[in-house]
């Protein structure tokens, strides 16, 4: 009797360690839900909204987790190509959905190149994939900035005025994506008791959740899971590493880029030179917080990410007003979450990696003393 309940502690006490952000965000949500004073009405169509506006975006990270190349920074890449798509379907006035679809086949040769790019560099800065892809996402959008800022409407031709800077030459500091408003969320749109769904794009966001399971399967997926799990035995086992890694960011930055146009098609504006510079901390901290790691992710943890995290979003300013009496209070707590999370993740990632280090180097001592001992 003992030893079942050893072991049922145990495994509680495993889960509460291995889901600790998770539980903690669920009793943050669950303390500022009745403090807040919203309705359950209005929190499930924002929460709705939010899964339409931001899961695809998310699942872009799936992919490199699986190849072993950690939290991709740089999924930014491909919500620069995305917005640079957008600015161009805007100058030709196409819009609704031939607009979102022409400025998804857009992205795709500027996400393929980027992510080449940064796939290459990731590969010559092993097992520093995290940090080198923060900065390459800096870099890159310096050159995104010199792109749209100086050369879009002075080298590369902008025909409509209405998007460039009153000096000819420059794009403004927003794009205005109105005749293209969520184009995507309307069509076949559904109200239940108030509560907007959009369902084609919950159709396209399970489909990708179909590609991803189907994907896993390939030999590609195969490939990139071995990856993950060891380079060198990959590597002897005939894969090649390098490639792999590679296409797994190419990938994750095309992901991107198509979930940043159906971000904006929601949205339905652009703020032309920051709209994409928060994203990449904030959908990983959506995925840290739904139980995700550094080294394992799942679509359930998107899923349940995106509602933790968003829920904490729409709470906390309100929460925050009417505890302390500044609106303010809420929105330093929900920035302060956003990044304690992803910190508190990597700290918990660094400490179990070394524990298993040291496990696996208690285990060596004792073969080699049992090795000893019978040589003796």
């Amino acid at each position: 009797m003992n030893k079942k309940q050893n072991n049922a502690s145990g495994r509680l006490l495993n889960f509460l360690g291995e889901n600790s952000v998770p539980i903690m965000f669920v009793i943050i949500v669950a303390i500022c839900i009745p403090i807040s004073g919203f309705s359950p009405k209005f929190l499930l169509n924002e929460i709705i909204t939010r899964m339409g506006r931001n899961v695809f975006l998310i699942l872009s990270l799936l992919i490199p987790i699986m190849a072993g190349m950690g939290l991709n920074f740089g999924m930014t890449l491909g919500a620069m190509a995305g917005e640079i798509a957008l600015i161009f379907v805007s100058d030709w006035q196409i819009w609704g959905i031939p607009g979102i679809i022409l400025a998804m086949i857009l992205s795709i040769p500027i996400s393929v190149v980027m992510g080449i790019m940064c796939g290459k560099i990731l590969n010559a800065s092993k097992g520093r994939e995290m940090i080198t892809s923060y900065i390459i996402s800096f870099f890159t959008n310096g050159l995104y900035q010199l792109l749209v800022l100086y050369m879009m409407g002075s080298i590369i031709p902008i025909i409509h005025s209405s998007i460039k800077l009153p000096r000819g030459y420059g794009i403004r500091q927003t794009v205005g994506l109105l005749n293209m408003r969520q184009s995507l969320d309307n069509l076949l749109a559904l109200r239940i008791a108030g509560v907007k769904i959009p369902v084609l794009t919950f159709i396209i966001i399970a489909l990708m959740c179909l590609v991803i399971v189907w994907f896993r399967r390939t030999k590609l997926g195969q490939d990139m899971r071995a990856v993950g799990q060891d380079m060198e035995v990959a590597r002897d086992a005939g894969i090649d590493v390098e490639r792999t890694r590679i296409i797994s960011i190419v990938i994750s930055t095309v992901l991107a880029g198509f979930g940043m146009i159906i971000y904006l098609q929601n949205m339905g504006d652009m703020a032309t030179y920051s709209a994409h510079s928060q994203i990449g901390m904030f959908c990983i901290a959506a995925l840290l917080v739904g139980g995700a790691s550094v080294d394992r992710a799942s679509i359930g943890n998107v899923f349940l990410g995106v509602v933790l995290f968003h829920l904490m979003f729409i709470l906390a300013p309100t929460a925050g007003a009417k505890i302390t009496g500044d609106t303010m209070i809420g929105e330093y707590f929900r920035v302060f979450i956003s990044y304690g999370v992803i910190t508190v993740a990597l700290v918990m990632y660094e400490t179990k990696k070394r524990k298993a280090k040291a496990g696996m180097g208690h285990l060596l001592e004792a073969a080699q003393r049992e090795e000893e001992k019978a040589n003796a």
